[in-house]
């Protein structure tokens, strides 16, 4: 059984940098599209960054695009999620999530994802 445990959330800054990681245990993420989520209080979860596993193609939500960068270390089995030039809208609980899928691209809808991790909160204030 999968399972997938966040870190590296904290209180920045607006303008700083924060670097979330993901590590699995119980088997290698070395099958599973990973994707990074996001829920702020009172709104819906957004999808904020997929990396597929078969070519590492990469897909973000606009809100992030040019300021987030998702990648992965197979042989580690560990996912991060580099986020730069973080805004105040950036708060919310960040979650790291895991499915397998035969696509070669990942996809941002939460829906498709059956491991989840616990969370952790990024908040982006001065």
């Amino acid at each position: 059984q999968l399972q997938l445990v966040e870190s590296g959330g904290g209180l920045v800054q607006p303008g700083g940098s924060l670097r979330l990681s993901c590590t699995a245990s119980g088997s290698s993420l070395e099958d599973y599209k990973i994707g990074w989520f996001r829920q702020a209080p009172g709104k819906e979860r957004e999808g904020v960054s997929c990396i597929s596993n078969q070519v590492g193609s990469t897909n973000y939500a606009d809100s992030v695009k040019g300021r987030f960068t998702i990648d992965r270390d197979n042989a580690w089995s560990t996912a991060s999620l580099q986020m730069n030039s973080l805004k105040p809208e950036d708060t919310g609980v960040y979650y790291c999530a895991a499915y397998q899928s035969p696509w070669t691209l990942c996809s941002r809808a939460g829906t498709e994802y059956n491991y989840w991790g616990q969370g952790t909160q990024v908040t982006v204030s001065s």
